[in-house]
């Protein structure tokens, strides 16, 4: 995102879960940190508390496809009928593929409706041979002015999550960052 201020945009895919979620609201508040969530619409479904907490905190959502398909496998009509099935539950202009997996037809599409939002830096936090160590280490070494940052708030990420979320708050806080909504830029 263009930025001229010392800002990240923290993004968090796969959401909103039980286990994780409310976690990641609380360590975002403790940095009064705004964020974007791009949720699953089989998650948020589930968890429409959640997704009305992660709302009421301030943050912003987006369309993460209802069941978390990849684009570059799925038929353009069914790929497109998942993002509107999400888009009755997470009411949201915002998209981000899943994997980040969108082929070029379906990205003409699915921009009349949606903002797509791809990111720059990837904490790599769903990689189980990794650390949360690391995966704060491939944030603090590729994270800049209006970077988007994405993180997990999964079950799969999680033990990284934990690690990786407040070490990045805690790094680029006391560097002088703030951390904003993507909302709010678009």
């Amino acid at each position: 995102m263009p930025s001229t201020s010392k800002t990240l945009f923290l993004t968090f895919d796969d959401g909103p879960i039980p286990e994780v979620t409310p976690w990641v609201l609380k360590t975002l508040k403790d940095y009064n940190a705004s964020a974007t969530f791009f949720c699953v619409g089989a998650n948020a479904k589930k968890n429409n508390e959640i997704l009305k907490d992660i709302l009421a905190a301030g943050h912003s959502i987006g369309n993460h496809t209802m069941n978390h398909i990849n684009g570059w496998n799925s038929p353009n009509k069914k790929y497109y009928s998942d993002v509107s099935d999400c888009s009755k539950i997470v009411k949201s202009k915002l998209f981000r593929p899943p994997y980040g997996r969108i082929k070029f037809l379906q990205t003409l599409h699915l921009r009349k409706q949606y903002k797509i939002i791809m990111w720059d830096v990837l904490s790599r936090d769903y990689d189980t041979s990794l650390t949360g160590e690391t995966c704060f280490e491939n944030v603090k070494q590729s994270a800049g002015r209006g970077s988007i940052v994405v993180f997990h708030d999964s079950l799969k990420a999680e033990s990284r999550l934990r690690i990786a979320l407040p070490a990045t708050l805690k790094y680029f806080s006391d560097a002088g960052y703030n951390f904003a909504s993507i909302d709010f830029c678009v």
